[in-house]
C-alpha cells in the first residue's frame, strides 16, 4: 500500500510547491520610488478609503503639492496648497529656503496643514474643507520656535502641536543638538496655548550626541503616544526612530532597537542602492495594515545623485508593540507587494518607475507639475497667444538673481533619461536667450539657448559661473553658429541624463539629433556638490539678462522621458 501511496504523495507535494511558486509569482508589486524626483518630507493622512500625501517645496511655486491615492501606489495631483501670492511670499528666498516639511492632518470634517516658511514668516497652519482646495491664508504661529511642527488629535477632543526646537535653555552641548517639543493646540481658534514642554532632549541616547532630532510626528495605539522623528542629519546617516509613553506629556521611553529605518550600515557599493532613509510619516489602512511613506535617495556613485530626495513606501511590522520598518542591514526594497490588492485605481500622471510624458500645451491652463522658480509677481506666460504653443516673455530676471525669472521647471526624475523641447525664437540682441535649462541651484546649473552673436544666429551652452556679475552669471562652454535656413526653423532641444553624465543635443528635424556638447559632467549639479535639500529641474527659461526686452519665445512641445536600470523588465 505505502508503496503505491508514497508516489501519489509526493505528486502532490510537488504539485502544492509548483502552486506555491505560482502564486508567489503573480503577487502585485510596486515600484518604489512612488514619487520619483524631487519629492522629499512627505506626511499622509487618511479619509475615509482615500489617502491623501504632501510634501516640501521649498523656494518653487506653487507652495505644498498635494496627492491623493486609494492604494498609496498610485497617486494624483490634485492641487497646491498655498497656490496664489499673497499665501507664499518666496522673493529673495534661496532655493533650498521657503517651505519646509509641511504635515497633513484631518479632524472633523477639515484638513490642517502645518508647516515652516524658512526666513520669513515662521510657522503657520492652513486648513481646507477639500484637500485640492482652496485652502485659507497662513495662520502664523509665532509662539513656535523652531520647524517641522506636526498636529495630534487626540481622543479626549484636545489637540498637540510636536515640532523642532532648539536645545534647552538654547545652550548645546554639541553640535546638532536639538529638541522635540510639545504645545496644546487649540484647533478652533487656530492658536497654541497652554505652557511648552521638551518631549526629547537631544534624541535617543543623549550621552552618545544624537543630531538633528526633527520631522516629528504622534499617533496613538494600544493605549501608547507613539513619537516618531528623524534623526542623524538629511544626508547618509540618516534615519528614523521612536519612543513612546503612557502619557502624551511623556515620558518617552527610546526603543532599544533604534533606529526603525535606516540604510547607514550598508555597503554604498551596492548595486542599485536606497540611501539616506528618514523622515518618516505612518498610516493604517482599512484592512489594519501598517506603512511608512518617508524621504531616500538613488545615488548613481559614491553617494552622488541628482533627482534630490524622493518619496518610498514600506510595510511597518509591529514587533512586541514597537513598529519597525527596517532592521539590521536590511534594504529598503525598489519592489515590494501591494499594500491594498484589491483596490484598484490609475493616476492620470505617472510618477513611479519609467515612463514617457509630453506635453502639447494644447489646454487652457498649465499641466499642475509645472512649477515656478520663487514666486510670480506677474503673468509672463499664456496658452492663448498662439494656439497649440506655450508663450513665454524674456525678462529681465535670472535664474541666478533672487526674483521670480521666466522659468518652467519640471522635475529631473530619474538617474537615466532625457528632456526635450520644440520652440520658435529670434534674439534681437546678444542679451535673449531662450531654450532648456538644467537647474540645481543659482549657482549650479547648465543652459542651452539659442541667442545671436555678431548678428549671427546660434546655439549656445552655458554653466553657471558665481563670480560673475549678478545680470549673466554664466560661462560659455561652447556656440553652434546657424544659418540663414536653419535660423527660420523649428529648433529642437535635448538633454540627456547618464548618471554622472548629461549631453546637449539640437535639431532642425524631429528626432535627427545632432551633439553640441557630450559628457558634461553632471555631477556639478548633484547635492553632494551644490549643496541644498532639493533635486535638478529641467526648466523651459527665457531671459534677456537684466535688460527690458518685448520678445518672447514659443514652445510647442515638451517630452521628460525616464530609463533607469533598475525598472527595466518589470512591471
Amino acid at each position: 500500500m505505502n508503496r503505491y501511496l508514497s508516489p501519489l504523495i509526493s505528486f502532490f507535494l510537488l504539485l502544492s510547491v509548483s502552486l506555491g511558486r505560482a502564486d508567489a509569482q503573480t503577487i502585485k508589486q510596486y515600484t518604489n520610488p512612488i514619487l520619483v524626483g524631487f519629492y522629499p518630507d512627505p506626511s499622509i493622512c487618511k479619509v475615509d478609503n482615500n489617502y491623501y500625501l504632501v510634501n516640501s517645496t521649498f523656494a518653487y511655486f506653487p507652495g505644498i503639492t498635494v496627492f491623493k491615492s486609494k492604494d498609496l501606489v498610485h497617486w494624483d495631483h490634485i492641487g497646491d496648497v498655498l497656490s496664489k501670492p499673497e499665501q507664499l511670499d518666496l522673493d529673495s528666498a534661496g532655493v533650498s529656503r521657503g517651505i519646509f516639511a509641511p504635515a497633513i492632518r484631518y479632524y472633523e470634517g477639515l484638513f490642517y496643514i502645518t508647516c515652516t516658511l524658512v526666513d520669513k514668516g515662521g510657522n503657520f497652519v492652513v486648513t481646507a474643507k477639500n484637500p485640492a482646495g482652496p485652502w485659507s491664508n497662513p495662520v502664523w504661529l509665532p509662539q513656535i520656535d523652531g520647524i517641522d511642527p506636526s498636529l495630534f488629535f487626540d481622543d479626549n477632543a484636545k489637540a498637540y502641536l510636536i515640532y523642532n526646537s532648539v536645545a534647552p535653555d538654547n545652550k548645546p552641548l554639541y553640535d546638532g543638538h536639538r529638541t522635540i517639543r510639545i504645545h496644546e493646540f487649540d484647533y478652533k481658534n487656530l492658536e497654541v496655548i497652554g505652557e511648552e514642554k521638551i518631549l526629547i532632549n537631544g534624541g535617543t541616547d543623549i550621552s552618545k550626541k544624537p543630531v538633528w532630532i526633527e520631522g516629528p510626528h504622534i499617533f496613538k495605539k494600544d493605549g501608547f503616544y507613539y513619537l516618531i522623528a528623524a534623526e542623524g542629519g538629511t544626508a547618509y546617516n540618516h534615519s528614523e526612530v521612536v519612543f513612546r509613553s503612557k502619557d502624551v506629556y511623556g515620558p518617552y521611553i527610546s526603543y532599544k532597537g533604534n533606529p526603525i529605518l535606516t540604510q547607514r550600515t550598508l555597503d554604498p557599493n551596492r548595486k542599485f542602492p536606497i540611501t539616506s532613509t528618514g523622515h518618516a510619516d505612518f498610516v493604517e489602512t482599512q484592512n489594519g495594515s501598517w506603512w511608512a511613506v518617508f524621504l531616500g535617495c538613488r545615488p548613481y556613485e559614491d553617494d552622488i545623485y541628482n533627482t534630490g530626495r524622493e518619496t518610498f513606501l514600506a510595510p511597518v511590522k509591529w514587533e512586541n508593540g514597537w513598529p519597525v520598518i527596517t532592521t539590521g542591514n536590511e534594504e529598503v526594497k525598489y519592489f515590494y507587494p501591494y499594500p491594498l490588492p484589491e483596490v484598484s485605481f490609475k493616476s492620470g500622471t505617472p510618477y513611479s518607475g519609467n515612463f514617457t510624458i509630453v506635453d502639447n500645451f494644447n489646454k487652457k491652463v498649465l499641466n499642475k507639475d509645472w512649477v515656478f522658480l520663487k514666486t510670480p509677481s506677474e503673468k509672463w506666460y499664456n496658452l492663448s497667444e498662439q494656439k497649440g504653443y506655450l508663450t513665454m516673455k524674456l525678462r529681465p530676471e535670472t535664474c541666478s538673481g533672487k526674483m521670480n525669472p521666466s522659468f518652467l521647471g519640471h522635475r529631473q526624475q530619474h538617474l537615466n533619461g532625457s528632456a526635450s523641447v520644440a520652440m520658435n525664437f529670434f534674439a534681437k540682441a546678444g542679451n535673449e536667450k531662450a531654450g532648456i535649462l538644467i537647474f540645481q541651484n543659482e549657482d549650479h546649473f547648465y543652459f542651452m539657448c539659442k541667442s545671436i552673436e555678431n548678428n549671427v544666429p546660434v546655439i549656445q551652452l552655458y554653466k553657471s559661473d558665481a563670480k560673475k556679475d549678478a545680470a549673466n552669471k554664466m560661462e560659455l562652454l561652447t556656440s553652434e553658429k546657424l544659418n540663414m535656413q536653419q535660423n527660420k526653423k523649428e529648433l529642437y532641444l535635448k538633454i540627456e541624463a547618464k548618471g554622472k553624465i548629461y549631453s546637449f543635443l539640437y535639431a532642425f528635424e524631429k528626432d535627427e539629433w545632432k551633439t553640441l556638447k557630450d559628457n558634461v559632467d553632471a555631477t556639478y549639479l548633484s547635492t553632494k556638490v551644490a549643496g541644498g535639500f532639493v533635486g535638478c529641474m529641467y526648466a523651459l527659461y527665457a531671459t534677456s539678462l537684466g535688460e527690458k526686452t518685448d520678445n518672447a519665445v514659443y514652445y510647442d512641445w515638451f517630452k521628460y522621458s525616464g530609463d533607469d536600470a533598475v525598472y527595466k523588465n518589470t512591471k
